[in-house]
C-alpha cells in the first residue's frame, strides 16, 4: 500500500509543471489505452492530450504495424517495449532494418511477422534470431527468395514455438534439417508449398520436434515413409494434407501406428487416397473432432465407416465429393455429435440424402449445401425441423428451392448468425420471416432478384448486429433499402451492392453513418457520383477496400475527401471512373494505400500516373493496362520493384456494357443455366 500511494503521488510527466492528469496512476492510464488499442486514430488522440499521456503511451505500446520501413527510425526509441512487431505491409524490409531491430528490441521481442517483406537474407535473419532470444513465433510467408542458408538462421531462434514458411520455394529438405536440429520447442510449423521439402525433411522435423501441435505440408512431394515419424508425435492435434498427391492407399497400408492425440486431419485434394487409405492413417485416433476430405474420393458407406469409432467428431467436410447413397445412410448412423456439415458442390445430393441425413444429426450448428442443384422445399423443410439450432447456413445457387422455404428458415432457426442465400428466389416474405433472427451477423443476397427494399426494410430494423450484407446485383433494391440498414445496423463493417441501377448518392449518404464500415462495394452503380462517396470518406473513416469501378459519375471531386478523411484505405479500384491526374495524384497521399487497380482511366496521362506511382509509397500491387507499359520511364517502374511494388499489366479492351456475362461464371453458371 505505502509503494502504490508513493506512486499516486509521483508526477506522471517527465518534466516538473503541473499536470491536472498527474492525479492519475500509471496503471489508471494504462487501464484506459488497453480499451484504445483497436482504434488507432483514438490511441493517437490519446498521446497527444499531454506530455504525460504521450509519455505513457509510448512505454504500454506492446504491438506495432508500421506502414514503411522507412518510419521505423522514428519509433525506434519512442516504443521501447514492442513484443509483438507485423511488418506485413512493409514490403522493402532489408538486412539494416532487421539489425536496428534486433538491437533495439532484443529484450522484449516475441513475435514479428515479415509474411509480405523482401530483400533481406540469411544475414539480417540470423542478426534477429541470434539478438532477440525470446522470439517465438515468425511468419516467413512468400519469402521465395530464401534459402537453405536463411533456414540455418532460422534454427539460431531455440525458442521458437510457431513457424510458417508457406511459399518459400527455395529451403530444401538441408534447411528443414538444420530447423528441426535448433528449434525443438517447436509447436506449429507450415511448409505448404515448400515445393523441394519432401520425406527427409519432414522426417527430420519429426524426429527431432517432439512437441509439435500443428503440422502443414500441404502440397508437399512426401509419401507415407515420413509420415510413420509424424504420426510418432506424442502431441499432434492438427494435421494437413492437402495436395500430397505422393500419399496413396498402397503406401498409407504400410504405417505402423496412428496418431492418438490427432483432433483434425485435412486430406483435401488428395485423389489416391480412399476408404482403405483413410482407415489405416486415423486407425487408433481416439481424439478426432474434425475431418476434411474434400474433392476426394467418392462418399461411399466404406468411407463413412471409417469414421464409425470417433465418438469426438464434430465437424465432416466434403466439399465437391460425389456423394453415394450408401455414404449418406452411413453418415446418418454415425454416432458421434457432428456440429458442422460442408457438402457444397457435392455431386449426387438430393432431397431424399440430405433430408434422411439432417433427421440424424438434428444438433447441426453450421450447414453448408453451395451449388448442391438439386435439392428443393423438401430439404429446407427438413432442415428447419430437425436443426432448429443452426447459426451458419449456406446455400447459394440452390436453384430449386423455391421463395416459400425461405419463410421456414426463419420461422424455425432464431439462432441464425450467418444466411448465404445468394443467386435463389427468396423474396419479401422470405426476408421479413428471416428478421425474426436477431443474431444475424451476415447475410448474403447476390443475384436475388425478387427481394425489395420492403423487405430489406425490415430486415434492417429487426437484425441490428449485421456485420456483412452482400447485395450484388439484387437490382430491385433501391435507396429506401439501403437507408434502412444504414439506420439500424450500425455494426455493418462490409456492404456490396455493385451493379444496382436504383442506387444513387442517397445510399451513399445513409451508409456514411456506419462508422465500423470497412469495405464497400458499388462498382456499376450507375446513379452514385463523388457527391455520396464524399459522404462515405468522412462518415466511415475506418474504411479499408474500395471498389467504384464503372461509377462514371465519380471523379477528382470524390478523391480529394478520400484523401483527406480515408487515411486507412488500403485497397481501391478505380476502373472506368472519371478520375483524372489530379486525384490519382490526390490519393498518393493515404499513407496506407497498397492495392490500386487502374484500368482505362480517359483523363489519365503518362505522366500523372508517374508522379501517383512515385507519391505512393506502400504500393505492393498495381494493376495497370499494358498501353502504359512503354509510356512509363523504365527507371521508375524500376524503382517501384526495388521497393516491393509488383505490377500486373492487362491488356483489356474497353467495355461499354456492364459485366456482361460476367456474374454468371462468377456464380458458377453457364449461360445455359441462366434463364
Amino acid at each position: 500500500m505505502k509503494t502504490q500511494s508513493k506512486r499516486r503521488r509521483q508526477p506522471l510527466s517527465p518534466d516538473s509543471s503541473p499536470n491536472p492528469f498527474d492525479i492519475l496512476t500509471e496503471e489508471i492510464v494504462c487501464k484506459i489505452l488497453d480499451h484504445l488499442h483497436n482504434d488507432p486514430f483514438a490511441t493517437k488522440a490519446f498521446s497527444l492530450t499531454c506530455k504525460a499521456f504521450y509519455f505513457i503511451e509510448s512505454r504500454h505500446r506492446r504491438i506495432l504495424k508500421p506502414l514503411r520501413p522507412e518510419l521505423l527510425p522514428r519509433i525506434f526509441h519512442r516504443y521501447p517495449f514492442v513484443s509483438h512487431l507485423d511488418l506485413s505491409m512493409c514490403p522493402r524490409v532489408d538486412d539494416t532494418t532487421l539489425n536496428v531491430i534486433s538491437s533495439t528490441w532484443k529484450a522484449t521481442l516475441q513475435s514479428i511477422n515479415l509474411s509480405r517483406s523482401r530483400f533481406f537474407t540469411n544475414a539480417g535473419l540470423s542478426s534477429l534470431f541470434v539478438n532477440c532470444s525470446g522470439l517465438v513465433e515468425v511468419d516467413l510467408c512468400n519469402a521465395m527468395q530464401l534459402t537453405d542458408l536463411a533456414a540455418s538462421a532460422i534454427a539460431e531462434a531455440k525458442n521458437l514455438e510457431r513457424l510458417s514458411l508457406a511459399r518459400c520455394k527455395s529451403i530444401t529438405d538441408m534447411g528443414i534439417g538444420c530447423i528441426a536440429v535448433g528449434c525443438r520447442k517447436l509447436r506449429s510449423l507450415c511448409l505448404k508449398w515448400c515445393l523441394r521439402v519432401g520425406d527427409l525433411g519432414v522426417e527430420l522435423i519429426a524426429l527431432k520436434c517432439k512437441q509439435i501441435r500443428s503440422l502443414d505440408l500441404s502440397y508437399l512431394p512426401i509419401t507415407e515413409k515420413s509420415l510413420n515419424s509424424v504420426l510418432q508425435l506424442q502431441h499432434l492435434e492438427d494435421l494437413v494434407l492437402e495436395g500430397c498427391h505422393g500419399i496413396d492407399d498402397d503406401g498409407l497400408s504400410t504405417l505402423d501406428q496412428s496418431c492418438k492425440s490427432l483432433k483434425m486431419l485435412n486430406l483435401s485434394n488428395c485423389q489416391n487416397v480412399t476408404h482403405t487409405g483413410l482407415s489405416s492413417l486415423i486407425n487408433g485416433t481416439e481424439q478426432l473432432q474434425q475431418i476434411i476430405l474434400a474433392y476426394g474420393s467418392s462418399v461411399t458407406s466404406d468411407l463413412v465407416k471409417c469414421l464409425n469409432a470417433y465418438s469426438k467428431l464434430q465437424s465432416i467436410k466434403l466439399d465437391g465429393c460425389t456423394v453415394t447413397w450408401s455414404g449418406i445412410k452411413a453418415m446418418a448412423s454415425l454416432h458421434s455429435p457432428v456440429k458442422e456439415l460442408s457438402l457444397s458442390k457435392c455431386l449426387g445430393l438430393t432431397d431424399d440424402g440430405l433430408s434422411f441425413l439432417v433427421q440424424s444429426h438434428k444438433d447441426l450448428r453450421k450447414l453448408d449445401i453451395t451449388c448442391c442443384r438439386k435439392i428443393t422445399y423438401t430439404s429446407i423443410d427438413i432442415i428447419t425441423i430437425s436443426c432448429t439450432s443452426l447459426t451458419s447456413l449456406r446455400m447459394e445457387s440452390c436453384s430449386l428451392v423455391p421463395k416459400e422455404a425461405f419463410v421456414l428458415i426463419g420461422a424455425r432457426c432464431s439462432f441464425l448468425e450467418e444466411l448465404d442465400a445468394t443467386d435463389n428466389e427468396i423474396d419479401d416474405e422470405g426476408l421479413k420471416s428471416i428478421s425474426r433472427c436477431s443474431k444475424l451477423s451476415i447475410l448474403k443476397l447476390g443475384i436475388c432478384s425478387n427481394i425489395s427494399d420492403e423487405g430489406l426494410a425490415k430486415v434492417g430494423s429487426s437484425c441490428s448486429m449485421l456485420k456483412e450484407v452482400d447485395l450484388y446485383r439484387s437490382v430491385a433494391i433501391s435507396d429506401a433499402g439501403i437507408a434502412a440498414i444504414g439506420d439500424g445496423c450500425p455494426a455493418l463493417e462490409m456492404i456490396n451492392i455493385a451493379y444496382n441501377d436504383k442506387i444513387t448518392d442517397n445510399s451513399l449518404v445513409s451508409l456514411s453513418k456506419c462508422r465500423m464500415l470497412k469495405a464497400l462495394e458499388i462498382r456499376g452503380c450507375l446513379g452514385v457520383s463523388s457527391i455520396g462517396l464524399s459522404a462515405i470518406a468522412m462518415g466511415c473513416k475506418q474504411l479499408t477496400v474500395l471498389d467504384i469501378k464503372k461509377c462514371f459519375n465519380i471523379n477528382d471531386n470524390g478523391m480529394l475527401p478520400l484523401a483527406q478523411f480515408s487515411q486507412n484505405l488500403k485497397q481501391i479500384n478505380l476502373s472506368y471512373c472519371s478520375v483524372t491526374d489530379v486525384g490519382l495524384v490526390a490519393l498518393a497521399s493515404i499513407s496506407r494505400l497498397q492495392n490500386m487497380t487502374i484500368l482505362h482511366l480517359a483523363g489519365l496521362t503518362p505522366n500523372g500516373l508517374a508522379a501517383a506511382l512515385l507519391a505512393c509509397r506502400a504500393l505492393t500491387k498495381v494493376k495497370l493496362h499494358a498501353s502504359f507499359r512503354p509510356l512509363l520511364p523504365q527507371s521508375i517502374l524500376g524503382y517501384m520493384e526495388a521497393h516491393g511494388c509488383v505490377f500486373h499489366w492487362r491488356d483489356k479492351a474497353f467495355q461499354k456494357e456492364m459485366d456482361p456475362k460476367g456474374w454468371k461464371l462468377h456464380f458458377g453458371r453457364s449461360s445455359s443455366e441462366v434463364p
